[in-house]
């Protein structure tokens, strides 16, 4: 795309609080695992990073999404984050946020934004 921006999907990819999309990005110079889902009509990206510890939080590919469809976990701490916001709502993250990344459904597609990532 002109702008900078980075195609990660077809936008009927995303269903409402179903599957993520993985994909990868550079963050701090560093290849990271990153993932998109739909939540509330709107795409939310995030680093595949969880806050309390640096694990990917899908316990099968693109399975982001805890029993009630509503919060983010991680499989493995069991870390709930708004899907959202990437705030987090209880468990090991002790408040400490997932890393968002810009997206918007453009086209048809879901696009990330060029971000700087410190």
């Amino acid at each position: 795309m002109a702008d900078g921006a980075r195609v990660i999907c077809r936008s009927d990819e995303l269903d409402e609080a179903g599957q993520g999309v993985r994909f990868e990005v550079e963050f701090r110079g560093e290849r990271a695992s990153a993932f998109v889902v739909r939540y509330e009509g709107h795409p939310h990206a995030y680093l595949n990073r969880c806050s309390h510890v640096a694990m990917e939080l899908d316990w099968q590919p693109g399975a982001f999404f805890d029993l009630e469809r509503r919060d983010l976990i991680c499989s493995t701490h069991g870390a709930a984050y708004s899907a959202s916001s990437g705030k987090c709502r209880g468990g090991p993250c002790a408040g400490r946020p997932l890393i968002k990344l810009a997206v918007e459904d453009r086209d048809g597609f879901i696009v990330l934004k060029e971000t700087s990532n410190g």
